[in-house]
């Protein structure tokens, strides 16, 4: 197992880390923890040190499973992230409660890595005003905690507004060779990095998306390296970035463990012919998106409050990859119905304002027929 070193932090920590959100589960939708536990016990045993949980992961079973696997082995043996559920705060005697709940759930005395949970621009705003960075800090000194940090869904702006707010222990983003543009994105990465601050990275699978390309993306890959999986070449990517401290994969099965294991038990970072085959595959993939939305959100803010870039990530996600699940998800539960491109009022300022020169009032139409048409299917 490849590790890295945390030189602010003082520690180091494996560059493959367990995310504990997707345990095998039973036909009732529990963990199955007889086959979880069979994956921690071989990811403990090789070297897999840094396990990723939440309070709100497997409905709160998942810190429950986690902290009684893990109590068997030697406590300095291994990192325990967790996150307080920043949306059920609203003080800070809930974010105390949340807190010690968690302890007991994990019987532990302290949590490694303590992040906010999925910040936002609201939510960083609430946690701020209610001083719930300094009770952390609080914590800290405490023993109770040792590293600070947060987790974060919002676009590059509110990143930049987190991160340089106060002194940070590390950050975790969601950052793949398709979502370098995409919320914090690589920008965020870079200006982590220049900050200093170490990084954590989740989704580098796009959720497993780019383990199962399309079948003629799959074999220009293979010409390159027929023996590699679909989900190494990901999973590289993102390691070969150095200010990445930990790649967080949520390890289903054993045939996933074991393939990510071979790639960060022989980690190489990707070469110069290997970069450009993954960009190559990057632009193969969005030829299959259904406008050319960058993200560089010039159109934004719309007088109707429709968040546009957002709209057309969703809708070219489902373009690419033709996930009927996973778009409903997101249009659901990540596209408030404000922000949705049913609001649009056709002003048109927003396509004056495109340097793709998409017809952005078109494909809005478009767009909020076709997703509304995935929640009734």
């Amino acid at each position: 197992m490849v590790y890295r070193e945390l030189k602010k932090n003082g520690v180091s920590v494996s560059l493959l880390g367990y995310g504990c959100m997707r345990f095998p589960t039973d036909i009732d939708g529990r963990i199955d923890e007889a086959e979880a536990e069979k994956l921690l016990d071989l990811a403990y045993s090789r070297g897999i040190n840094y396990f990723d949980t939440a309070y709100n992961y497997h409905s709160g079973q998942s810190e429950l499973f986690v902290g009684r696997v893990l109590s068997k082995y030697d406590r300095g043996s291994y990192y325990i992230a967790d996150k307080l559920p920043c949306w059920q705060v609203k003080n800070l005697d809930d974010a105390e409660q949340a807190f010690n709940e968690q302890l007991e759930r994990l019987q532990t005395d302290y949590i490694d890595f303590y992040l906010l949970h999925t910040l936002n621009k609201s939510s960083w705003d609430r946690m701020a005003r209610l001083g719930v960075p300094e009770f952390f800090d609080s914590l800290k000194k405490q023993g109770k905690i040792r590293f600070f940090g947060f987790s974060f869904h919002d676009d590059f702006e509110v990143f930049e507004e987190i991160l340089k707010s106060r002194e940070w222990d590390f950050c975790q983003i969601q950052l793949n060779y398709m979502d370098v543009n995409y919320q914090a994105g690589i920008k965020g990465y870079r200006l982590a990095e220049s900050m200093g601050v170490p990084m954590m990275v989740m989704e580098p699978v796009k959720g497993g998306k780019l383990a199962a390309l399309p079948d003629e993306v799959t074999a220009e890959l293979r010409k390159v390296n027929p023996k590699a999986s679909v989900a190494s070449w990901a999973l590289r990517w993102v390691g070969s970035l150095p200010n990445v401290k930990v790649v967080l994969s949520g390890m289903t099965t054993m045939e996933q463990l074991l393939d990510n294991l071979n790639t960060f038990d022989n980690f190489r970072p990707l070469n110069k012919e290997e970069y450009q085959m993954i960009d190559r595959v990057s632009d193969a993939l969005r030829t299959r998106m259904n406008n050319g939305c960058t993200g560089c959100r010039y159109c934004m803010p719309c007088p109707a409050g429709v968040d546009i870039p957002l709209n057309f990530h969703v809708w070219n996600e489902y373009g690419v990859f033709k996930d009927k699940g996973r778009a409903a998800w997101l249009w659901e539960d990540f596209v408030s119905d404000s922000k949705r491109a049913k609001n649009c009022i056709s002003c048109g300022r927003c396509e004056q304002a495109c340097p793709q020169n998409i017809k952005i009032r078109e494909d809005l139409k478009l767009l909020q027929q076709e997703l509304d048409s995935l929640l009734k299917s």
